[in-house]
């Protein structure tokens, strides 16, 4: 109950003592005991704002790949911070597919990535697909070695095999993009960037990006 008298869900009251305390555990452990994601993915659709913002908050920690729709969707919902948190959840979910040790081969092919180590990430994340070629986080991560080592044409190849699997990871469409404009096609990159934007409005930079070859062409 609110000093106003007004009674909130319970859910409501849960996220706004994660903004008070910014205790993630607690909240995380609170709302696991007490939703299960089937229920937290009704509420990120259906929801009032504040619930639908503490569900996909939610989902963005306790999820796995299962519910990247979910969050895909919520990608374009009419509220920004809900825009913003299913963002950054839905990166997390990325790379929480597949059994534990695939999970763990994800996390560090974005290291070394990261790290610029990118013909071992070609040599891991290939072993990786061959293995499990259902995952397609494997194929963004070679596909993003594909793209610094020069090779754009099997870098676009692998990003959209990607977007294939993974329909909402407009990260690969982007990176797609980027292949396009060093291949020297920039109606194509054109295309992918706006597909990137329809996946994710809030992709300021790519909006620019947009903008910049809508002038060009």
């Amino acid at each position: 109950m609110s000093d106003d008298g007004q009674r909130y869900p319970l859910l409501d009251r849960l996220y706004q003592d994660f903004l008070n305390h910014e205790n993630a555990a607690a909240f995380v452990k609170e709302v696991s005991n007490r939703y299960t994601l089937g229920a937290l993915a009704r509420l990120a659709r259906c929801g009032q704002r504040v619930s639908r913002r503490a569900a996909v908050f939610a989902i963005g920690m306790l999820g796995d790949y299962q519910d990247n729709a979910v969050l895909g969707r919520a990608l374009r919902d009419s509220d920004r911070a809900v825009r913003l948190l299913a963002d950054n959840g839905i990166r997390s979910l990325w790379f929480r597919c597949g059994n534990a040790r695939q999970r763990k081969e994800l996390q560090l092919l974005s290291r070394l990535n990261n790290n610029l180590r990118y013909d071992e990430v070609l040599r891991r994340s290939t072993e990786l697909i061959e293995s499990a070629p259902w995952i397609p986080e494997g194929w963004n991560q070679r596909g993003v070695a594909l793209f610094h080592l020069k090779r754009f044409d099997e870098s676009a190849d692998d990003c959209h095999q990607t977007l294939e699997i993974n329909p909402y990871h407009f990260g690969a469409a982007v990176g797609v993009g980027h292949c396009y404009l060093e291949m020297n096609d920039p109606a194509g990159a054109l295309e992918c960037f706006r597909r990137a934007l329809r996946l994710n409005p809030g992709l300021e930079g790519v909006r620019a990006q947009v903008e910049y070859l809508e002038r060009s062409l």
